[in-house]
């Protein structure tokens, strides 16, 4: 059964958001009809609106089910990461214990520590003791071969994929006074304002894109793109304060916050995956690349706003 109490503030923004895919879903057959089929940039573009249409599904049957659900999917989304990050990442014979630690240690208990809400052993369970633990189990491999660099990719890949992935579903377990029992309206809030500042940096940096952002980590970023995006971000961050505990402003305050971090975040992963030789980090999301082309900009983001708002703002 839900665990959540749904406000209609709630209920409109979803309603506003399906409101929004339907309307992008009939201009997106439009400029298809026009094209005739042959632009690739409109391909594109319907390719992320059906996979638009799957994520917001999944993300609002997750929410609407309760906390047990939404922490699964975000586990998953986290399993599914990891996976094609060290898929990517070059590792030996040697590396097994330190491969099976993080995926099948790591990974679960980070998020069965937040589905039970025991957020000081969530808080530093990797980078503490799973650091320690991975690192031990690669030295005691005693496969000193590029050593530093094999396990440091590990360590990285387990920070960026679970523990920075998990701190967006532990907004779930914060308490805000006056907002009792609505924590994932915020969850909403966060999930929505990071990744409509993706789509609105791509929409803007297409239609007036001219100068480069970062060429050499990612060719189609723009300052533009990145300037429009992050302005009307903002403003969307305004216009939703109703599902969250703050108003306008703080609101628009909070949503810049996510749009700068999630841009750091999203060039870092862009720069990892440069150095790995690749373009996307898979293909399993149809128009968007892999699981981590959608969560590297929560990477950053989301430690971030956790701690920020569980620090000013709940008892």
């Amino acid at each position: 059964m839900p665990n959540f109490n749904l406000s209609p503030q709630f209920l409109n923004t979803g309603a506003l958001l399906l409101a929004i895919l339907v309307l992008a879903s009939v201009v997106g057959g439009v400029l298809h009809a026009r094209s005739g089929g042959r632009s690739e940039t409109v391909h594109n573009l319907n390719a992320r609106i059906r996979a638009w249409w799957v994520m917001v599904a999944v993300l609002f049957v997750a929410l609407a089910l309760g906390r047990v659900a939404t922490v699964v999917v975000f586990a998953f989304s986290s399993f599914m990461a990891l996976r094609e990050f060290l898929t990517l990442t070059p590792t030996k014979p040697s590396d097994y214990w330190a491969l099976f630690l993080a995926f099948f240690v790591a990974l679960p208990i980070q998020y069965v520590l937040l589905g039970v809400q025991w957020y000081g052993l969530f808080a530093v369970f990797i980078p503490v003791y799973m650091f320690g633990l991975i690192s031990s189990a690669s030295a005691l491999a005693q496969d000193t071969e590029d050593f530093l660099s094999r396990n440091a990719r590990i360590v990285f890949a387990l920070m960026a994929c679970v523990y920075g992935v998990s701190h967006a579903p532990a907004l779930l377990m914060l308490d805000t006074p006056g907002f009792e029992g609505r924590a994932v309206e915020l969850l909403f809030f966060f999930t929505f304002t990071v990744q409509i500042s993706d789509v609105l940096q791509y929409v803007f940096g297409k239609l007036f894109g001219r100068r480069k952002l970062a060429p050499r980590l990612s060719p189609s970023k723009t300052w533009e793109g990145l300037i429009g995006g992050a302005l009307a971000t903002v403003a969307l961050g305004a216009a939703l304060h109703g599902v969250t505990p703050f108003g306008p402003a703080l609101a628009a305050l909070l949503a810049a916050q996510i749009v700068a971090c999630g841009v750091l975040g999203g060039l870092v992963m862009s720069a990892v995956k440069r150095s790995l030789g690749a373009k996307d980090w898979g293909s399993a999301i149809s128009g968007h690349g892999g699981y981590m082309d959608r969560l590297d900009s929560i990477t950053f983001a989301a430690p971030v706003f956790f701690h920020v708002v569980r620090y000013w703002w709940t008892a």
